[in-house]
């Protein structure tokens, strides 16, 4: 049962995580919108539509994850039920293929942050600069949030290989 409740944990943990990412969504779209309504300058204006479409991807990731992890609580109880072990090496399966997933998006994210930045350095046109700007500040936002699942999912792997080791309980 106490594998139970370290799942329980890590779900809650998630959805409350994934909110971050429904936040800066809002908070995108925003400041997209506050361009749109003030924004008097070339530059300003071209801020425009990055802001709403980063706006709306961080929204996205945000709403998909916390729709995935909130249904994910409620049939925590109902698999641990059937069946303990299954349970265990299901979750640790996934947590496995997570854990790899995270490794690509913790390399891909900084090289796509680099190229941002090299985007805004070379190109001076308007629109390009903050495409770039705005690219950079979405991808730091995703790996901020990323790392702190990334730290999480380790922890909760960990917990899932000693949890099999015990027999799944």
């Amino acid at each position: 049962m106490e594998i139970l409740k370290v799942a329980t944990e890590w779900a809650k943990a998630e959805v409350f995580s994934t909110r971050f990412f429904i936040l800066a969504g809002f908070i995108f779209v925003s400041i997209g919108f506050g361009f749109w309504q003030l924004g008097k300058t070339d530059l300003a204006r071209a801020y425009i539509i990055p802001f709403f479409v980063a706006g709306a991807l961080l929204l996205t990731i945000g709403l998909g994850l916390f729709y995935t992890n909130k249904s994910r609580i409620s049939s925590f109880a109902e698999h641990h039920k059937q069946d303990p072990s299954a349970f265990v090496e299901s979750e640790l399966v996934r947590a496995e293929g997570t854990l790899k997933e995270y490794s690509i998006v913790l390399k891909v994210v900084p090289m796509l942050i680099i190229v941002a930045a090299l985007i805004v350095m070379f190109v001076n046109t308007p629109l390009w600069r903050a495409i770039g700007i705005t690219t950079i500040a979405m991808l730091m936002i995703i790996l901020l949030i990323d790392g702190m699942a990334h730290a999480r999912i380790e922890v909760y792997n960990k917990q899932l290989q000693s949890a099999e080791k015990q027999g799944g309980n």
